[in-house]
């Protein structure tokens, strides 16, 4: 046999046979990653604790170009990720202000007569007729011309008027007569059949809800105004990333309106609670709105841009085994062995993964293949191993357990 059929021999033994028993070759479709799973969850033993056994092995370099395994080593580096999430466009609600009477009354005239329109403090809004209002008007109009007849060298009396044209003010003002609308009621003695009702803040009508003619009860909300200079966007975050997401944090808003354009913001609230079901904790984030281009009501993608650590140690997500109850990193050792070594993880950033404890900076790991790798040492615990390949309990050739190598040796 030719010198190239035994190491291509070789070969396929390291790679698809396993403990030289053909009832253990892989199954048809099967990539000898899934056989090596498999076998690993049949045969390997478990310590006291319930979890597998895992031994150190060694691997030449022959045997590492087969399996493919690639090495990385652990370094230390500044580590930040992006965090999405989908939002809304809200409308802030210190900004908003609803306009609803204190009385009842009946519309005489609207000033403004739809939606989305703009209006500023003080504007006015409608025209209110009120049996209430025009007999308030009156009463303050009385006590005004009570208090200019009572003679101020009588005390008593004096104080009295003045107490009730105070108190016909007052009445005025909680039924949100501004004081300019009084004092012009007492500078004419006028009663006037309506009055005005005024926007209370500059903003934008979101909500109209009365017409002319209509009748309005006291609490019923005829407007809805709000300041849109500022706009807040909403959105979800994964309870693992609330650690990362703060007051103060800066965002970053894209909508749909306006492809390829950042909105930036900051967040400013961070709602107390998660939801149980999505598990996931609404984030708010405050920003500037010049030109009212955002608008309440629409979708936005939000993005944090997080510093996870500004010094930590990290290795790519590939390189760790996760077996559900720990995770592991086989570490390459001055002797060339792979040395099975639990770790505990941070957060993810990308490809990378932040090891918090039991990887140094500098330490070589495997990379790729490494379920491959995991398979074999824990065949290792078990005195069983695929051939081709040797562990620290095992003191000989790497390849003298292979079929193909002891056929090699039988026609030498």
């Amino acid at each position: 046999m030719s010198i190239g059929n035994k190491k291509t021999l070789a070969l396929l033994a390291i790679l698809f046979a396993c403990g030289g028993e053909a009832q253990d070759s892989p199954m048809p479709g099967m990539t000898a990653e899934e056989h090596a799973r498999m076998q690993a969850g049949l045969t390997g033993a478990t310590d006291t604790a319930g979890q597998a056994v895992r031994r150190p092995i060694h691997l030449t370099a022959e045997q590492e170009r087969a399996l493919g395994v690639v090495y990385t080593v652990a370094r230390r580096q500044s580590l930040t990720r992006t965090i999405r999430t989908v939002g809304r466009i809200e409308a802030p609600e210190p900004a908003i202000a609803d306009v609803t009477p204190k009385i009842e009354g009946f519309v005489e005239r609207l000033f403004v007569n739809y939606t989305g329109v703009a209006v500023r403090r003080g504007q006015p809004l409608l025209e209110l007729y009120s049996p209430m209002l025009v007999a308030a008007q009156e009463e303050l109009l009385t006590a005004k011309r009570l208090l200019a007849q009572v003679d101020s060298g009588a005390p008593e009396a004096w104080r009295g008027a003045v107490a009730t044209l105070e108190a016909a003010r007052r009445r005025l003002l909680f039924w949100d007569i501004t004081e300019e609308q009084i004092e012009r009621i007492e500078q004419t003695g006028e009663v006037n059949k309506t009055l005005v009702l005024v926007s209370p803040v500059s903003g934008i009508v979101l909500e109209k809800n009365v017409l002319e003619g209509q009748q309005v009860m006291p609490g019923m909300r005829l407007y809805r105004i709000a300041d849109l200079s500022t706009v807040w966007a909403e959105g979800d975050v994964f309870e693992q990333d609330l650690q990362f997401v703060r007051v103060g944090s800066q965002a970053h808003i894209e909508v749909t309106a306006y492809p390829g354009q950042h909105f930036m913001g900051r967040v400013s609230f961070v709602y107390p609670t998660v939801d149980e079901t999505s598990r996931t904790n609404r984030v708010r984030v405050t920003l500037p709105n010049p030109g009212l281009r955002l608008k309440p009501g629409m979708y936005a993608t939000i993005y944090f841009d997080v510093e996870i650590g500004p010094d930590a140690v990290v290795v790519p997500r590939e390189a760790v085994v996760a077996t559900g109850e720990r995770n592991l990193v086989f570490v390459r050792d001055a002797d060339g062995m792979l040395v099975p070594r639990e770790v505990v993880l941070g957060a993810r950033a990308g490809d990378l993964v932040q090891v918090l404890s039991g990887l140094a900076e500098g330490e070589t790991v495997v990379a790729a293949a490494n379920f491959l790798v995991d398979a074999e040492s824990r065949l290792a615990g078990t005195d069983r191993s695929m051939p081709g390949m040797q562990h620290g309990s095992h003191g000989t050739d790497p390849r003298s357990d292979s079929p193909a190598v002891r056929e090699e040796h039988r026609h030498d």
